[in-house]
């Protein structure tokens, strides 16, 4: 049976359990567990399945506690069990599985628990088990980031999971302490609750409208699809509530501003031009399924659970999956722009660090990669190609290197290795513009300015060689600087045509994530298309 048809049976059986939980309050456990029998328990768990580290970890736990048992006692009934299963339930709504976490063999054990001891102990110990690795799950990602993801070098959050339940356990907080463990970020929260909304729709066997392909559809022109669009629109409304969803009904054939509007919002969801044309890829998204939608919210819940929970009172956020540069600073967007990154044989990697300092009028050492493949060859057919462009050549990266003559280059009988080494003078052809931002990364990567505004208006901004090529790149210069705007002196530097190097009065963090469901700053839900395939790699890892 297909994966996500059993979603539905589960969010079902999840409702099951909390009824489960009200008609079987007054559950009390007659048999008494000693600390001995749980201690002997251990030596068998290996045939349960469990791996070193997870059998460490729940010995770990019970010696601190002189193996007494937590969750089948006399004392306290079954109020604590009640709140760790209804917590294991909890994990289809952040995005994980509870058969991951053994729910229904907890309940099956539950219903035995009263007339056998061993069945006592397997509850005992293997409801701490499921705590421990949902709790481990929650704060810090249900899977090790780099496996899931080989692109992924931002260092995971640390969690000591027995630590975090023996300190909530102690204290008497143990509901509070397990409701805290999720990301509280707002971007988490509401891809949360969106993925609520999907999941309801999914479980009423909602299947969405599938739009056929046809050449493009222009405003205030007539198409026999348009009426399936608008109910696919309609449909939209259902899941995400846009206003600019709700169409008044009709068949008409006619493209209306009305649906012109509607047509605008869903491209600005989908990270696509708004210009109100029906085309392929507008088609594209619209007949993307909502199990794949479901798919792709959960794995970056995933991702937001793999980066740090504080990321700083003022931060960059670079997210290249939807080509979009955010400022924020006391969790509030201040600064949005469109972003070009690099080319899928270039991906731009996921990574953080400190903007440290800018560049003004850069030079541009040309990565000899670049130089081969792509300078090389239009230097070949066009031989003042260089020249035009104030490209150098020079023998080595000796800065007292002389610059060589491209002319008197055999350029032709250039075939494998580079053996020079290019570099662009600053001005108006500069490949990085007028400004470069570092900061300190193994990749190479910056941020910086660029000439081909144009570029900035495509869907798919795949353009670069794995640098950042920013929109507004004098806005973000003057927040890099704590500045609303910037300083007389910085704009003479720039326009004096002398390369300075300006550093920022305090590092500035960066975050370059990859990220195809987000939240903007209206709290709408984003979708961007899977530029990288990590989405399916990652999903084909996890198995979801």
């Amino acid at each position: 049976m297909p994966y996500y048809p059993l979603k539905s049976i589960s969010l079902v059986f999840r409702f099951f359990c909390y009824a489960f939980f009200l008609l079987n309050s007054t559950i009390s456990y007659a048999l008494i567990i000693e600390a001995k029998a749980i201690e002997q328990h251990f030596s068998k768990l290996a045939s349960f399945g469990l791996s070193k580290t997870e059998t460490a970890d729940l010995q770990r736990f019970y010696i601190a506690r002189n193996y007494q048992p937590v969750w089948v006692t006399q004392e306290s009934g079954s109020s604590l069990l009640e709140t760790a299963f209804t917590f294991i339930a909890s994990a289809e709504s952040e995005g994980l599985d509870s058969h991951d976490y053994q729910l229904q063999q907890l309940l099956q054990l539950q219903q035995q628990a009263s007339q056998s001891l061993p069945a006592a102990i397997d509850l005992e110990v293997h409801t701490t088990h499921a705590l421990l690795t949902l709790a481990r799950d929650l704060s810090r990602g249900r899977f090790t980031a780099t496996k899931a993801d080989q692109d992924w070098h931002t260092p995971q959050p640390d969690f000591d999971a027995v630590t975090f339940l023996s300190e909530a356990i102690k204290t008497n907080r143990l509901q509070q302490s397990l409701n805290d463990l999720s990301p509280k970020q707002p971007s988490y929260q509401l891809l949360k609750q969106t993925l609520a909304r999907y999941q309801t729709l999914l479980s009423s066997h909602t299947e969405w409208i599938t739009i056929p392909s046809t050449p493009s559809i222009h405003p205030g022109t007539t198409s026999a699809i348009i009426p399936l669009i608008r109910q696919r629109i309609a449909q939209a409304y259902a899941a995400d509530g846009i206003d600019e969803y709700h169409l008044a009904p009709t068949e008409s054939a006619h493209y209306d501003d009305e649906l012109v509007t509607a047509i605008q919002a869903f491209q600005a969801q989908h990270g696509l031009n708004t210009d109100g044309v029906i085309g392929r890829n507008t088609i594209r998204a619209l007949n993307v399924p909502l199990d794949r939608k479901i798919r792709q919210l959960r794995i970056n819940m995933e991702r937001l659970r793999w980066l740090p929970r504080n990321l700083g009172e003022r931060y960059v956020l670079v997210n290249t999956a939807g080509f979009r540069l955010t400022i924020v600073e006391k969790e509030r967007s201040v600064l949005d722009m469109r972003i070009i990154v690099g080319r899928d044989y270039r991906s731009t990697p996921t990574f953080n660090g400190r903007l440290s300092h800018m560049i003004l009028n850069p030079y541009w050492n040309i990565p000899d990669s670049i130089a081969r493949k792509d300078l090389l060859p239009k230097q070949q057919s066009d031989p003042s190609h260089f020249a035009s462009l104030n490209i150098k050549v020079f023998p080595n990266y000796n800065r007292d290197a002389e610059a060589i003559d491209p002319d008197t280059i055999d350029w032709q009988a250039i075939k494998h290795r580079f053996p020079y080494v290019l570099r662009q003078d600053p001005g108006k052809d500069n490949a990085l513009g007028r400004i470069k931002f570092m900061f300190s990364n193994s990749f190479g990567i910056y941020l910086h300015d660029t000439p081909s505004k144009s570029l900035f208006q495509r869907d798919i901004r795949t353009f670069s060689s794995g640098c950042i090529r920013l929109e507004k790149p004098l806005e973000f210069a003057a927040f890099a600087l704590g500045k609303q705007e910037l300083p007389e002196k910085f704009l003479a530097n720039l326009e004096s045509g002398q390369t300075t190097t300006v550093h920022l009065p305090k590092p500035l963090p960066i975050y370059l994530v990859y990220i195809t469901a987000w939240i903007d700053e209206q709290e709408k839900v984003h979708f961007s298309s899977d530029i990288y395939d990590r989405d399916t790699r990652a999903l084909r890892y996890a198995r979801w």
